[in-house]
């Protein structure tokens, strides 16, 4: 699984570093709209909905409504508030995280309505951000990359720290696999990337503990999107949202902490 993990995110680099660097932002957004495209499609089958037309309906009103957000873009006041909504989101998503943790929240699957206005929280708000991002004049696409970057530490971190030292459980009624330990490790990864970022990247990053409160943020989000998804399919009795990329699942597993990262990175920049 590990080497499938690493052959599929090898194939998989040039062509983000490509959509990242080498597209406009308006073509970038379409790249990025057609990534939500195929999480909503995997999102639609988590929720229960049945059949291939009401899923496709579904995958094309959530694409609709993340390109209907993009009038917002140009105006800098309502992206604030759109990205700061898009933050507020994840902090309410994490209380619920708790919730399940404890045993206070419900198991049964998401369905219905509040499912589908559920992908849409997920999903809307980490596509306005990652654009937000991509289109500021200050390095725009160094900017998304210092994002990416952050939460590829963090994830691999965790991972290899985990396996190596884990002892305590993170989330065992989510994830019985993550441990404190791994957590811990991700932080201190992404601590020092973002630490050499700051200094190699042609973007200018809030600086000395701002920097680290901007790097924890990150991180906490990173780990609050992952939990998240981890619920949803437990309590829909899955392990993977799809099998498209080989050693990660789906498209939403691989992006289930950028959801979070993205609006997050985005509210910190604006707030620090």
């Amino acid at each position: 699984m590990l080497r499938w993990r690493f052959v599929t995110a090898l194939a998989l680099l040039p062509l983000v570093l490509g959509a990242v660097f080498l597209l406009p932002t308006a073509a970038f957004a379409g790249v990025m709209a057609a990534v939500v495209a195929l999480a909503g499609w995997e999102w639609s089958r988590l929720i229960g909905i049945r059949g291939r037309n009401g899923r496709a309906a579904y995958t094309l009103v959530l694409v609709g409504v993340a390109l209907a957000s993009a009038v917002f873009l140009p105006y800098a006041p309502a992206s604030a508030l759109v990205i700061a909504l898009g933050a507020l989101v994840w902090v309410i998503l994490g209380l619920w995280l708790v919730s399940f943790e404890t045993g206070r929240s419900s198991d049964a699957p998401v369905r219905g309505g509040y499912g589908m206005l559920l992908g849409v929280l997920l999903l809307v708000p980490g596509w306005f951000a990652v654009c937000w991002l991509h289109g500021r004049p200050d390095g725009g696409p160094w900017l998304v990359m210092t994002a990416l970057v952050l939460t590829w530490a963090a994830d691999a971190g965790a991972y290899f720290l985990g396996r190596w030292l884990g002892r305590r459980r993170l989330a065992p009624r989510i994830s019985p696999g993550k441990t404190r330990e791994g957590a811990a490790g991700g932080l201190a990864a992404a601590l020092v990337v973002g630490g050499l970022m700051a200094m190699l990247f042609p973007v200018q990053l809030p600086s000395g503990p701002w920097l680290v409160v901007l790097v924890v943020m990150t991180v906490v989000a990173s780990v609050v999107g992952d939990l998240f998804e981890s619920m949803i399919k437990r309590r829909c009795g899955v392990k993977d949202s799809g099998t498209l990329l080989p050693g990660h699942g789906g498209i939403l597993d691989r992006v289930d902490s950028l959801t979070a990262t993205m609006p997050v990175f985005a509210a910190g920049l604006l707030w620090l």
